[in-house]
């Protein structure tokens, strides 16, 4: 008898370690590479709280500042939008390869051309409330497509034509009507006018290249500035079929970062399975 309560002792330990090894055990997370590019009339400051956000779970985070905003001082005149394009690449040269492009509104137009140009450094396209363009399209063209949009009529060119203004008082009502008190005021604090040359500048893409890119959108159902009809059409005629969605106004980044963070976390970590 006791010879047999060892045994099976024995075999229920052996068992017993089995199911242990049959454990799943935690998914691993892969720290990912991001680069952060901005929209017109904002600055890298938009991106402050989603990059806290992603930098806290191990991720590498690039902020670009586009020319011509922030606190860079290149001339209206001297802007294009290759120039910005150009930018993102340069600040991009050193990070790894497979990384995460991020662009918001205007950005959109930006990291099409990035796409076009280093299909193979970008694993993920993400377009965050972006302008997506079909080929040959400028922003002033897809802009021109969205009648729900209520940018146009608050739009005040300089004289020269060379800059936009938005008129100051409906500013945060247009890009951040969801937004905190202090938020509005970041907004407000850290305006100047858009440079306007780059709006006009043209995408040229193929599908061999910037067609080849993964691409993920995220639409914000709130949006005043790029209406959620204009967006889905752009879906539409992207072909991009990985769509996720904020209940957010223009600016989901100020109004709702740790969402927009979680998002982008996720894409990140799917594009590495």
């Amino acid at each position: 008898m006791k010879q047999a309560a060892v045994s099976l002792m024995a075999t229920a330990m052996i068992l017993s370690a089995g199911c242990g090894n049959n454990e799943e055990k935690p998914a691993t997370v892969v720290p990912v590479t991001y680069v952060l590019v901005h929209g017109a009339w904002q600055a890298p400051y938009v991106w402050d709280s989603v990059q806290a956000e992603l930098s806290g779970s191990g991720n590498k985070v690039i902020v670009v500042t586009l020319p011509g905003h922030g606190t860079d001082t290149t001339a209206p005149y001297q802007l294009s939008l290759d120039l910005y394009r150009d930018k993102v690449i340069d600040a991009i040269a050193a990070a790894d390869s497979n990384l995460i492009l991020v662009g918001h509104s205007m950005g959109g137009m930006v990291i099409t051309a990035v796409g076009e140009k280093i299909p193979s450094r970008i694993r993920t396209l993400v377009y965050i409330g972006a302008f997506l363009p079909s080929p040959g399209q400028a922003l002033t063209d897809l802009a021109a497509l969205d009648p729900d949009s209520r940018l146009g009529p608050l739009l005040i060119p300089s004289a020269d034509r060379l800059t936009l203004d938005v008129k100051r008082d409906s500013l945060t009502s247009l890009f951040i009507h969801d937004g905190s008190e202090a938020d509005k005021q970041r907004v407000l604090d850290n305006y100047r006018p858009e440079p306007a040359i780059p709006f006009t500048g043209k995408v040229a893409w193929t599908r061999e290249n910037f067609g080849a890119v993964e691409k993920v959108y995220i639409k914000t159902l709130q949006d005043k500035v790029i209406s959620p009809r204009l967006q889905d059409s752009m879906i539409a005629a992207a072909g991009i079929k990985t769509v996720y969605t904020v209940n957010s106004s223009h600016s989901p980044f100020l109004s709702q970062p740790k969402e927009l963070a979680g998002l982008l976390r996720k894409i990140g970590q799917q594009a590495q399975q």
